[in-house]
Formats: structure tokens, sequence, C-alpha cells
């Protein structure tokens, strides 16, 4: 009995770029593409589908909207950990751990 291993590659984030733009302009087939780039049509599809998903990302205020509410949670919990920390020093003055 033989143990196969995985023949799985990991590919760069620049590699996916240009393969789904690639797919995307349509200047040759995706048998093409893939034959040229050595992956699966599938694999291609999904990242060209991945990419122009991203594309509406990019030019919708969505991406703002996330960084805005991240930006305000991370300040509440600044607040909060202050809030905190001024709490534990007064208990720790008021059962003589600080002096």
């Amino acid at each position: 009995m033989t143990i196969q291993r995985s023949l799985r590659r990991k590919h760069t984030a620049k590699f996916k770029v240009q393969v789904a733009l690639e797919v995307i302009k349509q200047e040759r087939t995706l048998r093409e593409i893939c034959s040229r780039f050595s992956i699966h049509p599938t694999q291609a599809r999904r990242w060209k589908e991945k990419a122009l998903e991203g594309l509406e990302v990019i030019f919708s205020d969505g991406i703002k909207s996330q960084l805005r509410q991240k930006n305000e949670l991370i300040e509440q919990l600044y607040q909060q950990i202050g809030q905190l920390k001024v709490e534990a020093d007064f208990l720790k003055k008021k059962i003589g751990l600080l002096e």
C-alpha cells in the first residue's frame, strides 16, 4: 500500500491576480490560460469570480464602512481597558497592594 501525499501547491496573491486578469481579458481560451499557468479551469474560474467580487467591494463604500466600524470598536475597547485599569488600581489601593 502506498501513501499518496498531497500535491497541492500554494499560489501567491500576485499569481492569482495574474491568472484572474488573463481570464477576465478573454484574449485566450480558458484552456490555453490554464495550460500556460498549469492550473485547473475550475480554480481559474474561482479566482476570476473572486477578483470580480473584490472589484465591486473596492468601488463601493463597503470598505470604508467596515473600517469605520472596526475603528469604533477599537476605540470602545481601549476605553473599556482604561476603565478596568482605573478600577483595578482603585481596588488594589483599597486593599493595600498599592501605596
